[in-house]
């Protein structure tokens, strides 16, 4: 998934920031993060998810506003990947399955689901007395409708298992056959653009659905503007009894930082998405407020075009990476709400095997070193693109300015506006890049598939980073069943990655929301959205 957020933020000047920065240098000996067993899929180190809880006696109904910093701008959840979109359709529409807050799978509007001995049928049976938000009842036919419909779309987060067939079986059971086993199928399901949508649109045209979608979420769109606000009322029809205890949900757009926390503070609204790390310690400590935590599949990433002709240089991109102290790095930027990044897979996501991952720490000696054996032995210049607005973004260059610098690699740091920066990496119109890559499920080939694919979607994430035995674990890993053997796959790919460095993860930033105390029951997940249904304000 694709973050939109790039606000403006309130923080140290930048002066300040190296300042801070040279001085953690000598208490930093490197980038490892050591994670516990268990397929590496849980740091020792990572945060467990919080859950806002009032001191109050919280009560039912009323409005809960939530502060974002992208408006919606469609709701047709087989074309969408970007966060802003992402985190108001899964509030409309819902998978056979999903994943909670600790990143585990668990049925959803499926009451079960098996998987055969071999990987190949996939039966879900559906829960009883499912029913639309307009009061039509779910069958599997609906579900054989939203699959295929998403079969022939593809978009951003196409269905990628080979699937042969997707049929009824009776009103309540549907059964998915693939042509090849797809380990990452269950967790993929559990994405938001896997959704359930009635059987030809519910009658009316695609364009008109869209609109006013009808779906099984806990709300339903009252008034919508693409370009502002988004006014949700309860579904009543929804299938947790009882819930959600809240009246309406209002998305307010809020562009800039500063004015989201005065906003929250004000309690103008009820909370604040993707807190930024900077204000956290503030909203932690306010009176009337709070941070809600959980550790994120987010790795925060500098992006090497492997096109250009400094970077396709393996020598170049090893050096840069040793010139950088990614665990002085986070110290100064992430106010203790970051891990150090050693993997290209955050602690959160299984096979992450930061445990295992030896990667280029920090060694000027060695980055000189590296640089000689290049083809641009004595340096060069080039050009770092940054999204205008975000200041972590601005000070990360900063830092990898001077890392560069120090080895003789001048790097000018070109700063541009969101919507320019969009265009320019989408062309491959760059050198290096600070960006982000996101899981959209607990499941390491969300990521993989995306940053190492030179022919998916995104050409391994618009750097075309090209590896005929990265491409070829990657198929391996998709293929073998959960257990040591995809251990050791992932681990070998991660590992190569490491070595040839087509883009350096720096860290692994918590997820965080700022809350009203009034707030309770409100739970984040580890992809940045929240769940809702359980949210009461307290009187």
């Amino acid at each position: 998934m694709i973050n939109l957020k790039a606000s403006m933020r309130k923080t140290a000047g930048l002066g300040t920031l190296a300042v801070l920065f040279v001085s953690l240098l000598a208490g930093c000996s490197g980038s490892a993060n050591p994670a516990d067993s268990n397929n590496g899929a849980k740091a020792s180190t990572a945060p467990a998810a919080t859950e806002s809880a009032s001191t109050a006696e919280p009560a039912t109904g009323g409005t809960f506003v939530y502060g974002r910093p992208a408006s919606v701008t469609s709701f047709d959840l087989h074309n969408q990947i970007t966060s802003n979109n992402a985190f108001a359709i899964d509030k409309v529409f819902e998978s056979l399955v999903a994943f909670d807050s600790k990143g585990e799978i668990t049925d959803q509007l499926a009451a079960s689901h098996t998987i055969s001995e071999d990987g190949l049928t996939y039966t879900f049976v559906l829960r009883d007395g499912l029913k639309f938000s307009n009061g039509t009842p779910v069958t599997a036919e609906d579900a054989v409708f939203s699959l295929q419909r998403h079969l022939k779309v593809g978009g951003p987060l196409a269905i990628s298992a080979k699937v042969d067939t997707v049929k009824a079986q009776d009103e309540k059971t549907l059964v998915i056959t693939l042509k090849e086993p797809y380990t990452p199928f269950i967790s993929e399901l559990s994405n938001f653009s896997n959704g359930i949508i009635p059987n030809n649109f519910g009658g009316v045209s695609e364009e008109e659905f869209f609109k006013k979608p009808v779906g099984t979420g806990p709300f339903v769109i009252e008034t919508w503007d693409p370009a502002g606000d988004v006014t949700f009322t309860k579904n009543t029809n929804y299938w947790k009894e009882g819930k959600p205890y809240i009246d309406k949900l209002v998305y307010k757009l809020i562009q800039d930082d500063s004015q989201a926390i005065n906003q929250l503070k004000a309690g103008a609204v009820n909370a604040v998405e993707a807190l930024s790390l900077q204000n956290a310690g503030e909203i932690k400590d306010g009176a009337d407020t709070t941070v809600v935590t959980n550790g994120s599949w987010v790795t925060e990433q500098l992006f090497f075009n492997t096109l250009d002709k400094h970077f396709s240089d393996v020598h170049v991109r090893r050096a840069l990476a040793l010139a950088l102290d990614r665990d002085g790095l986070t110290k100064a930027l992430t106010f203790g709400y970051a891990q150090t990044a050693t993997s290209l897979l955050p602690t959160t996501i299984p096979y992450n095997a930061n445990d295992k991952i030896k990667a280029l720490s920090f060694d000027p000696a060695a980055a000189k070193a590296e640089l000689a054996k290049s083809a641009f032995p004595d340096g060069f210049s080039t050009k770092l693109l940054v999204a205008s607005g975000n200041s972590t973004r601005a000070q990360e260059a900063q830092i990898i300015q001077a890392a560069g610098q120090a080895i003789g690699i001048k790097i000018e740091i070109e700063s541009v506006e969101l919507a320019t920066f969009r265009e320019r990496f989408f062309a491959y119109d760059f050198a290096a890049m600070l960006n982000s890559g996101q899981a959209d499920s607990p499941e390491a080939n969300s990521i993989l598939a995306f940053q190492t694919d030179p022919e998916g979607f995104s050409k391994s994430y618009w750097t075309h980073y090209t590896n005929e035995k990265v491409t070829k674990l990657l198929y391996e890993g998709q293929k073998t069943a959960d257990g040591e053997g995809r251990s050791t796959i992932y681990a070998e790919l991660l590992q190569t990655l490491a070595d040839e460095v087509p883009y350096i993860p720096l860290y692994y930033p918590d997820i965080l929301i700022g809350a009203r105390s009034s707030v309770d029951g409100l739970v984040v997940l580890p992809n940045g959205s929240i769940r809702l249904e359980d949210v009461r304000l307290a009187k």
